[in-house]
């Protein structure tokens, strides 16, 4: 339950596709970890630094330029060893936490406040520059029943799927995370039969708009189990019915124990979970969630605390939180050692304080405080991703990223490594294509080959041919083709203007996504001519033509070959909106002219000839 936490924040013998050794070096991790991003510690994963005072500047509606170029060499440094940099290779996704929604048309934007220096344009950038999809989160900022309320009106219910559109797109965000825990923890269940078919529609009809762009439906929920059993779970969030419309569904497998001492997440229970979502939707939508936090909790006090005792020291009282990160150093301060409890796969351990001093009336007092801790380790970690490989899932997702020690994140890289698909090896060529340009209109063929490493070919492997015109600045699929036997694929093409192709393969659990080299084609502009052949002496002769690709404002003059010579006939006309010139002209004697239409600064007609009777 994230909206809970107040801070700015391997022995054990696994399945047999996670027990062989790690792969050939040459294999890259599969990626399968992801996580949220707080507003308020996006400096711990990535540096909020300065840009040169020559860089290019942002301009509305472009992508922010952030590679090395605009940054110095220290600032570099930063960002190349900050944790998403260095974690790069585990994870294809974050999910900036930055975003709460209070009205169908207001959606509070808690960057901003959180970072006022920093353009979120340039953060958003660094993401990218790593090589992330951005796929921020949106909580629910509304009151007690408020959404459920917007939800049950049809109006209502798509203005708000317009208004969470319209911040994707704006943002060129890869899409949303809806992390609506109100419904969960706010509203009651005595609410939820009624709350879920609405969450339903709104889910179908968001999906709906945001895959129209392009764009994914990530859902982050409490848990969930099978709805025939007693204990079913938060089943307001209807996993089985909106299972065909999202692509991600993050399983919040942590706050088991949140009012009294106990284990954040037993391995047991996290299972379950993961069980059922794999009996409604398919493994690789699926991420297990995993705390970067532990808990402290107070079991009881003896005796009457002085006054200059830290405040709040009473039995039963709300946890204290603390980063995994920190749980060493936390168990040497409170004199305690951690034991590993097998059973719920979670270090744990009890430490007493005591306070001496006096009370408010001047009289000497002690209290002594008895704590609990519970809080997942690195063996944690490696326990839940051998669930990750046992299952298939999509991965993992912590909240929040950093906050795990060094030693957990090895296991995660460990697991990525030894579940590591294999690579794939994709290489496009073109043929009837001299020297990256093409005449319009002219038909061209792409070949592409999908092998493994070792030169296997891949038959019945889907492929993506997908293109990015000039004023693009997303790739857009044109056509899915099926390698052959020998892994290759052929298909003609022509294009109406300058473009980028490339071919892509997806990823699934055994062998990794592909993409080939981009090959940028240029097209030949073609000007077609619509001519008398012949025509009457001093009477008017109409010309036209077409520049292809069309493109208005051009300017062109009609020209006659006079004594071996190309000369202007009359005045320069300009291309309308598709593309076409108008010209006039006579000829005050008989015979055969010689004409041609040159585009100022552009091609020219082939020369005709119009015989003057």
């Amino acid at each position: 339950m994230k909206r809970r936490f107040g801070f700015a924040l391997s022995i054990l013998v696994l399945v047999t596709a996670f027990a062989q050794p790690l792969q050939a070096a040459d294999k890259e991790p599969r990626k399968i970890l992801s996580g949220w991003i707080p507003y308020y510690s996006v400096k711990t994963v990535v540096p909020l630094v300065r840009k040169l005072p020559s860089a290019t500047p942002n301009v509305a509606g472009q992508p922010s330029v952030c590679d090395a170029s605009q940054y110095g060499p220290v600032e570099n440094q930063a960002i190349e060893s900050s944790y998403l940099f260095t974690n790069k290779d585990l994870m294809k996704e974050v999910m900036p936490f930055w975003y709460s929604l209070k009205s169908p048309t207001v959606i509070r934007d808690d960057y901003a406040t959180g970072n006022p220096s920093w353009p979120i344009a340039d953060t958003v950038c660094l993401m990218r520059r790593a090589g992330l999809q951005v796929i921020p989160t949106m909580t629910d900022g509304t009151d007690k029943l408020v959404l459920s309320g917007y939800l049950s009106n049809t109006a209502t219910r798509t203005t708000l799927v317009k208004t969470i559109v319209d911040l994707v797109t704006k943002n060129n965000f890869d899409g949303i995370d809806l992390d609506y825990e109100g419904f969960a923890f706010v509203d009651g269940n005595t609410t939820w039969s009624t709350t879920a078919p609405r969450w339903v529609a709104f889910v179908k009809e968001l999906s709906v708009a945001l895959h129209a762009n392009n764009k994914l439906l990530s859902v982050s929920t409490p848990y969930l189990y099978n709805p025939k059993e007693a204990q079913k779970g938060y089943f307001v969030y209807a996993w089985a019915d909106i299972a065909s419309s999202i692509d991600r569904l993050r399983i919040m497998t942590y706050d088991f124990s949140v009012a009294k001492p106990g284990p954040m997440g037993p391995l047991s229970w996290t299972e379950k979970t993961i069980q059922y979502a794999l009996s409604v939707m398919s493994a690789s939508k699926v991420y297990m969630g995993l705390p970067g936090y532990g808990r402290d909790w107070i079991t009881s006090v003896k005796g009457k605390c002085p006054t200059s005792a830290p405040p709040g020291l009473i039995g039963g009282a709300k946890a204290a939180t603390f980063k995994m990160n920190y749980a060493v150093a936390k168990a040497a301060i409170d004199g305690a050692v951690p034991t590993f409890n097998e059973q719920y796969s979670e270090a744990t351990y009890s430490y007493v304080q005591s306070y001496n001093g006096l009370t408010d009336s001047g009289a000497s007092t002690a209290c002594t405080v008895n704590r609990t801790v519970w809080y997942q380790n690195a063996r944690s970690y490696a326990d839940r991703m051998a669930l990750v490989a046992k299952y298939r899932l999509g991965g993992a997702a912590i909240w929040t990223l950093g906050m795990e020690e060094t030693a957990a994140t090895t296991e995660i890289r460990n697991a990525a490594l030894a579940i590591a698909p294999d690579p794939v090896v994709n290489t496009m060529t073109l043929e009837s294509v001299s020297d990256g340009s093409i005449s319009y209109g002219k038909l061209f063929t792409v070949k592409g080959l999908i092998t493994l490493k070792d030169k296997t070919p891949i038959a019945g492997q889907s492929v993506a041919l997908e293109i990015k015109r000039s004023s693009e600045s997303g790739w857009t699929k044109i056509t899915d083709l099926i390698t052959a036997l020998d892994g290759t694929v052929t298909t003609p093409m022509t294009l109406g203007g300058n473009a980028s192709i490339r071919l892509t393969t997806v990823g699934t659990w055994e062998r990794s996504e592909s993409v080939s080299s981009e090959e940028k084609i240029t097209v030949k502009s073609l000007l077609q001519i619509d001519r008398p052949v012949s025509a009457l002496k001093t009477m008017p002769i109409a010309i036209k033509a077409q520049l292809l690709p069309r493109l208005i404002g051009k300017s062109a003059n009609l020209q006659k070959y006079v004594n071996g010579k190309w000369q202007n006939v009359g005045t320069a006309s300009t291309s309308d909106a598709n593309g076409i010139f108008i010209f006039t002209t006579s000829e005050p004697k008989r015979g055969v002219v010689t004409m041609r239409v040159q585009v100022i600064g552009d091609i020219a007609s082939e020369s005709f000839a119009i015989v003057i009777r």
